[in-house]
């Protein structure tokens, strides 16, 4: 089953006394990139959650976003860093020194700068688990979302792949008919201009031009690349750059198509297929 890249999830978890939420966005991209929004609390934790992300996704464009703010006071006290409260106010000191007219500010205000309230080892370990546990529950609601797109994807591209299937059997039908087609054509013509004509010769260039515009190499090679394409929806693993891959076969082989083309049906059979062939192209940028 294929993934698509975009998707979005969010949930919600009370560790300890804190409310945190954790919001997963992912759309499509050429590589993984995993990029994230974190309280400066939760900053110790970044690589492990990157691991823990790039386990699961293979490829797109991820942005985790976590929020955290304080329930009502339940009577736990604050741990205050003392050795961050002493380095700020020395640097408040020493720029009060420099100004004329110095303002001063209220414990509230020392309290609000990053760093001067600090986890216990307690607490830390409880917010590492629970973070942990949080990211990990989004990104199983991510996956999901990105699996019922990618099947609907899947899906599509299937479709287009089967009428990829009739337009090549329709060519491979069409084409005896084309060749009789320039056969009397050319015969009709060298009759006018020569009077007595070199049936012979004629035979000669008539295996050449059929030779030239032969294109059951191209239709075989067509009719492999669809099943290819068919088998690899059905694979669990990533399969976006394999899938670019098939595409860009399938368009070089619909070009071929079409410049050997002889008359109007078979020129337009060669159009129809790039067109579903573009059609699968959009739809497996999302595709991881």
């Amino acid at each position: 089953m294929i993934r698509s890249m975009t998707a979005f999830a969010g949930n919600e978890a009370e560790i300890g006394n804190l409310t945190l939420s954790c919001e997963l966005r992912t759309v499509n991209h050429r590589y993984c990139d995993i990029s994230f929004k974190l309280p400066d609390r939760l900053r110790f934790m970044e690589s492990d959650l990157r691991a823990l992300i790039a386990a699961k996704i293979k490829r797109g464009k991820v942005e985790c976003i976590i929020n955290s703010k304080k329930q009502a006071n339940d009577g736990q006290s604050l741990v205050v860093n003392h050795d961050a409260v002493a380095a700020l106010l020395a640097a408040a000191n020493e720029i009060e020194q420099q100004m004329l007219a110095p303002l001063s500010f209220s414990a509230l205000e020392v309290l609000a700068f990053p760093g001067i309230q600090q986890e216990s080892d307690n607490d830390r370990e409880q917010l590492k688990s629970g973070v942990s546990a949080l990211v990990g529950q989004t990104l199983g609601q991510l996956l999901e979302v990105r699996e019922r797109e990618g099947a609907q994807l899947g899906e599509l591209i299937a479709e287009r792949c089967l009428k990829m299937q009739e337009f090549v059997t329709s060519a491979g039908k069409r084409m005896p008919e084309v060749l009789l087609q320039l056969r009397s054509k050319l015969k009709d013509r060298i009759t006018e201009l020569v009077a007595e004509p070199d049936f012979d010769r004629l035979e000669q260039e008539l295996v050449f031009l059929a030779q030239k515009l032969d294109i059951s190499e191209e239709l075989d090679r067509l009719e492999t690349h669809i099943t290819e394409v068919l088998r690899v929806l059905k694979q669990k693993d990533p399969v976006g750059r394999r899938l670019d891959f098939l595409m860009q076969e399938l368009n070089r082989e619909a070009n071929t198509l079409g410049s050997k083309s002889a008359d109007k049906e078979m020129t337009q059979i060669s159009i129809e297929l790039k067109v579903l062939i573009e059609q699968m192209r959009e739809q497996i940028q999302n595709v991881e």
